[in-house]
Parts: C-alpha cells; sequence; structure tokens
C-alpha cells in the first residue's frame, strides 16, 4: 500500500523531513518512490520555508491511492492541499500519566457497581405498575418478589466474604511449605 509520509533527516536535535512517497512496507527512513516535499518544524510556522510541497504530485498520487499519514494530512491541510483532518479527542492528554491509570480504574468500576444497583430497582418498578393494573393481590405477589431480589443481592457478598479467608489460607500454606524445606537443603 502506498502512504504519503514524512521520512527523517538532518542532525541530532535539528530535525529536517522529507515528504515522500513509500510503500508501507519500507523503513521509514529508507527506500522511497518519490519525494514530493519537505517540511522544517523548527522554523516558525508563518514562514512559507517551513511546509514546501508540490501541490499536483501530491493529487496525482492521491488519486493513484496513496494514503497519508495523520501527521502529513495535517501538514496538506496547513497547506490547503486538502482539507485538516478533525482532531482526535484523548480527554486523557491532560492528566499527568501516574494518575491516569489511578483515574481510568475508579471510573471503571463506578459504572458497574451503579449498573448493578439500578438493575433491581428498575424490574422492580417494572412489576409493580403490571400489578396495579390487576387486582390486589398481584400487588401482594409483586412485593414478595421484591425481599427476594434484595435476599439475593445479600448472598453474593456472604459467598465473597466466605471466599476471602479462604484465598488468604491459601497464601499463608505456600509460605509454610517454603520454611519446611529450607531446613532440609
Amino acid at each position: 500500500m502506498l502512504k504519503i509520509r514524512l521520512s527523517m533527516g538532518g542532525v541530532r536535535k535539528r530535525p529536517v523531513y522529507k515528504i515522500v512517497i513509500a510503500d508501507s512496507r519500507y523503513p521509514r527512513d529508507g527506500k522511497f518512490i518519490e519525494k514530493i516535499g519537505s517540511y522544517n518544524p523548527l522554523l516558525p510556522k508563518d514562514k512559507k520555508e517551513r511546509i514546501k510541497v508540490e501541490a499536483e504530485r501530491v493529487k496525482y498520487w492521491m488519486s493513484k491511492g496513496a494514503q497519508p499519514t495523520l501527521r502529513v494530512s495535517r501538514i496538506l491541510g496547513e497547506a490547503q492541499i486538502m482539507p485538516m483532518p478533525k482532531p482526535g479527542n484523548n480527554p486523557n492528554k491532560a492528566i499527568p500519566k501516574k494518575e491516569r491509570k489511578k483515574a481510568g480504574t475508579e471510573s471503571k468500576e463506578e459504572p458497574k457497581a451503579e449498573a448493578k444497583k439500578e438493575e433491581p430497582k428498575a424490574e422492580a418498578k417494572k412489576e409493580e405498575p403490571k400489578a396495579e393494573a390487576k387486582k390486589e393481590e398481584p400487588k401482594a405477589e409483586a412485593k414478595k418478589e421484591e425481599p427476594k431480589a434484595e435476599a439475593k443481592k445479600e448472598e453474593p457478598k456472604a459467598e465473597a466474604k466466605k471466599e476471602e479467608p479462604k484465598a488468604e489460607a491459601k497464601k499463608e500454606e505456600p509460605k509454610a511449605e517454603a520454611k519446611k524445606e529450607e531446613p532440609k537443603a
């Protein structure tokens, strides 16, 4: 697949890029088909020499199926050769990296817990209107079903508490075995 991409050149701390047409399988700075422009990020944005592009060649290669990379499409958008791509949405970009993991896990856990709590309530609400439409006896049945649902909620919690001591016991057992093996050696 043909790509319109940047090929790095220049020296350390002074990059200069060539805008090239290359096969996507070739290395970044390796073999390319044609050089169609250059990009110098160190120059100010208002200077004309910052971006040099042969617009006719870009249009020709795009008609042949070459796809620009995201960075090149932005450069071509600045040069007004093609429309600017819409900006991406990364809400975590402003958060420091160490805090991203903490914020990400908390936000994932909370919606799940809220969804579980809301589901039984929604079911109970659905049952009650049906019961109201019928005689008074079905209302009593709907009320009986609600405590059962609450009891079911409590049972998994109790099971989880039972499993925790077992897990702790398993953790302690390997330590004891390791201590027994040390005197033998």
